[in-house]
């Protein structure tokens, strides 16, 4: 299959670590309001081998306004889908974050609470994120490299366990496609540390996220 090309250049795994090769796509469309709000709307599909394909989907909008020069603050809304091989319940998830641009550096604090049928607790994510992009020649051509860790501040009974519950880290292209869009193209790693009776994992996924912004108004940005 075309995404186990992905486990080619990968170290063999230590024999208590699974491993899984997977597809990330994500479409932004930035739709700006005024010069100081804008509403991004997001759709993401994630694929995966151990998966049986698709086995992730989430829709949703976030809500950016302009707190000063170089800070953006955001509140979003996500509905997300499991799907095939994956256990996990359907989720609604309320965002909050703090995005700060300087020169080539974008960081982002996310936090996350998350809405889950098993049980009436909140659970809580807190993601903080750098990203560095380095333009390549006069042109929109960027290469670019990203962190984002996952710290868990409390437990509940339909699962989530506290801690710090794994990282992702990103490095790739941006590409400019037209006057509107541009693409992310890159591999993306995560691991996701054993805890208990679970054992560590490390995804490979092949990262396509395709921005469009309307109007032609530039925006921070960022993965997810």
């Amino acid at each position: 299959m075309v995404l186990g090309l992905l486990a080619i250049a990968t170290p063999t795994p230590a024999a208590a670590q699974q491993q899984d090769a997977q597809l990330w796509t994500q479409i932004n469309t930035n739709v700006p309001l005024t010069d100081e709000v804008r509403v991004t709307l997001e759709q993401i599909a994630r694929f995966s081998d151990r998966q049986d394909g698709l086995y992730q989907t989430e829709f949703g909008a976030l809500l950016g306004v302009k707190a000063t020069k170089g800070i953006e603050l955001g509140f979003g809304y996500r509905k997300v889908g499991a799907h095939n091989g994956n256990s996990a319940a359907d989720e609604d998830r309320i965002r909050q974050q703090v995005v700060a641009t300087f020169g080539g550096f974008t960081s982002r604090f996310r936090v996350d609470e998350r809405f889950n049928p098993g049980g009436r607790e909140i659970g809580v994510r807190i993601r903080p994120l750098l990203r560095y992009n380095k333009r390549l020649g006069t042109g929109r051509w960027a290469l670019f490299v990203s962190h984002e860790s996952f710290f868990l501040p409390n437990s509940t009974r339909w699962g989530q366990r506290s801690g710090y519950e794994r990282m992702r880290n990103i490095v790739g292209f941006v590409v400019p496609i037209g006057r509107l869009m541009t693409a992310d193209v890159g591999y993306l790693n995560q691991f996701r540390p054993g805890r208990s009776a679970t054992r560590a994992q490390m995804d490979h996924a092949l990262n396509l996220q395709l921005t469009i912004n309307l109007q032609g108004q530039v925006f921070p940005h960022l993965n997810d």
